[in-house]
Formats: structure tokens, C-alpha cells, sequence
């Protein structure tokens, strides 16, 4: 194993020692290999090259102050890939396969979970494709189930610190009836061009309105949005975002620390009035926004004046990565603490 700096560590890829696989044939899923190949053989007219079968999950693996290795609701990641394939007609990945296989990948890489207090944790990446060959436009008769680990830092680097994002209006990531709440690869190639022109004008990811009027607030790249007002925590209800299991926690961890939450339409017309928005999802749990620049009118809305995320955004996040590290107590059992 290479001497790795845990608190240095990027939202990157690093080896580790294996990956596991799983093949849907003739019906049903094959055994579990373990292997240290990173590479997949693959048919060339496999369905996830020309018509896009793929979907994938993001969890983490957390090491507490005990030692110990925690994961943080992953029948909620289960539930919602199998909804992915759903929507593009792959075979479903059922909670039994999905677990021992992360626990199985999380095992064998312990090594490379990181020590409790440096910021770091094992990323997870479960992701399922159509490895069986097709030509006509229709679902493969076989599927690749795999997952592979990393250790990774922060998301965003400045870590739980205000960031700043662009409105991009010129593309979209999802229409309202197509595949925007299912976590699927196509949904991300879409983001491409909104994520690089914020990056080239200086921020951190782009906001994207919906894209029928372009008048309520949709999604932060690849997070979910919220803001805070009023001790209401706001995120906004479409038909075209995510799921994110992040802001589903955030959602019923503010109810239980007495904070009223809104999911409806948030119109882009409010955020002057927010007292506190941010972006959440597995990657960053909570990333405070401290700037939001409509690129096309030159309007910036600032938040965070003192340069610190505002008190609500510190109180679930503390509370929340607590939880998943096991310092705070977990009251909806969500944590499943590894044996091993």
C-alpha cells in the first residue's frame, strides 16, 4: 500500500487493492469475483456504449473514533439505483446482492479507509451497465454489477467553507420527463457544458433553472440545493433533479431538531431573501454557497458576509457527519457499523 497523505487527499481516484463484479446472465445474477484488474473486457456493441444503460450510485465509508467502519444508509442507495433501472430498463440489483457486495469491497480494502479526524473517508462507487451486445435499440440481455472504493478529501476544496456558483440558462441538465431523477450517466454528460462554463468564468459548479421558463431553481451540478429562511429549511420539488439521499437526511434530520422544511417549486426570484443556501449530496454533505452570479445579467447575490457558513448549515452538518462518524447518536438507524 503507498504512503498516502490523509488530509491532503483530492476527490480523486486512487488505487486500492480490489474491485467486485457481479454478471447478470440467463436471468439471473452470477457469484461475486474479486479481482485487482481495473479494467473491464467489454463487448463492442455493449449497450452502455451506444444507447447509454448505465446508472451509479455515491456512498462512504466512515472510520470512527472507536476504529470502527460505518456506512451511512445504503438501503437508501440500494433503493435508488434500482429506481435508475427502472428508468432505463436494466436488471434490478436486489438489497441482499447490493449489500454483501459493498461490505465485501469494503472489507477487503480496509487498509484504505481513512484514520478518524483527517477529513478523509472511503468513497464507494457502485455502478451497473449493459454489458450484452445489442444493435437495434433495446435493453441487453446481460448486465456488469461492480464496485470499486477510493479514499478521497473534500468535494469542493475549500472544504466546509462558503463556495461560489454561476447561473448557466444556456443548456440544461434533464428535461421534467426524461431521466433528471434517475442517477444515470447520460445526466451527467449533459452537465458537462454548464459545469465547465462555470468552471472557466471561476466558480465552483453551475446553477441550473428549469427548462421550461427558466424561473425556479432546479439543481447545483451535481448536488441538490437548499436554502434557509425563517428556521425553514427550503429545497425545491421537480420533477427533473436528483434524489439526493443527502438532502433526504438533512430534510428529516432539520424536522427532528425543530426546524420546519418546504419541498415545493423555489422560484430564482427568492434568493435575495434567503438567509442561508448551500448545495448537499454524498460528495460535499453540505457545501455553504457564498456567492451566486447570474452570468447572463451580472447580478451577484452574496451570502455568508463574514466569510463563515451561517448557523443552521453548521448545525446540520455537524450533527449529520457526526452521526456518520459515530460521535453523535444516530437516532433513525442509519448507521450499519461494519463487524470486521
Amino acid at each position: 500500500m503507498q504512503d498516502l497523505n490523509w488530509s491532503k487527499l483530492p476527490f480523486g481516484y486512487v488505487k486500492t487493492y480490489y474491485n467486485v463484479r457481479s454478471v447478470y446472465k440467463d436471468g439471473k445474477w452470477g457469484e461475486i469475483e474479486v479481482t485487482d484488474n481495473e479494467c473491464v473486457n467489454i463487448h463492442m456493441a455493449a449497450t452502455v456504449l451506444h444507447y447509454g444503460q448505465a446508472c451509479f450510485e455515491g456512498m462512504k465509508a466512515y472510520r470512527g473514533k472507536d476504529g470502527k467502519i460505518r456506512l451511512f444508509r445504503w438501503k437508501e442507495n440500494a433503493k435508488r439505483m434500482r429506481h435508475s433501472c427502472e428508468g432505463i430498463y436494466m436488471a434490478q440489483v436486489d438489497d441482499d446482492l447490493f449489500y454483501k457486495m459493498v461490505s465485501k469491497v469494503v472489507e477487503i480494502n480496509k487498509d484504505f479507509v481513512p484514520p478518524y479526524g483527517s477529513g478523509a473517508t472511503l468513497y464507494i462507487r457502485p455502478f451497473l451497465f449493459g454489458s450484452g451486445p445489442k444493435v437495434g435499440v433495446q435493453p441487453a440481455d446481460e448486465y456488469t454489477f461492480m464496485i470499486f472504493v477510493t479514499p478521497v478529501g473534500p468535494y469542493f476544496k475549500e472544504g466546509f467553507k462558503p463556495i461560489k456558483i454561476a447561473v448557466v440558462r444556456d443548456s440544461d441538465r434533464a428535461a421534467p420527463l426524461g431521466t433528471g431523477t434517475f442517477k444515470v450517466g447520460g445526466n451527467y454528460a449533459a452537465s458537462l457544458r454548464g459545469v465547465i462554463k462555470a468552471h472557466d468564468a471561476g466558480y465552483g459548479a453551475p446553477m441550473y433553472l428549469d427548462c421550461r421558463e427558466k424561473k425556479y431553481i432546479d439543481e447545483i451540478g451535481a448536488a441538490n440545493f437548499f436554502a434557509i429562511k425563517n428556521n425553514t429549511y427550503i429545497t425545491p420539488e421537480s420533477s427533473s433533479i436528483l434524489p439526493s439521499i443527502t438532502n433526504k437526511s438533512l430534510e428529516e434530520l432539520a424536522e427532528f431538531l425543530g426546524y420546519k422544511v418546504e419541498r415545493r417549486p423555489v422560484e430564482f426570484t427568492e434568493l435575495p431573501g434567503f438567509e442561508e443556501v448551500g448545495a448537499c449530496g454524498t460528495a460535499a454533505i453540505i457545501s455553504p454557497i457564498g456567492e451566486i452570479n447570474d452570468l447572463d445579467t451580472g447580478k451577484i447575490y452574496k451570502y455568508c458576509p463574514d466569510g463563515k457558513p451561517g448557523p443552521v448549515s453548521v448545525k446540520l452538518y455537524e450533527t449529520l457527519v457526526g452521526m456518520q462518524f459515530g460521535d453523535v447518536e444516530d437516532p433513525f438507524g442509519w448507521v450499519t457499523v461494519f463487524d470486521f
